[in-house]
């Protein structure tokens, strides 16, 4: 299953953690998913979604 969210398709970001020294190696941040049982029309289904998607309202959860 792909690291993405499935509102705004936010997914991992790629870059390098430099130290103290100037050495660099890569790495990867993923985004903060959570599961969540959402209405969507007339039923509910889960779903992964970013954090920042249901702050913002983006997702109405299922009661």
């Amino acid at each position: 299953m792909a690291m993405k969210c499935e509102i705004c398709g936010k997914g991992p970001q790629y870059g390098n953690v430099v130290s103290h020294a100037n050495n660099t190696r890569r790495r990867r941040w993923n985004p903060n998913l959570k599961r969540v049982r959402a209405a969507s029309g007339s039923n509910t289904k889960q779903m992964r979604v970013c954090t920042g998607c249901i702050r913002a309202g983006k997702v109405k959860k299922a009661a």
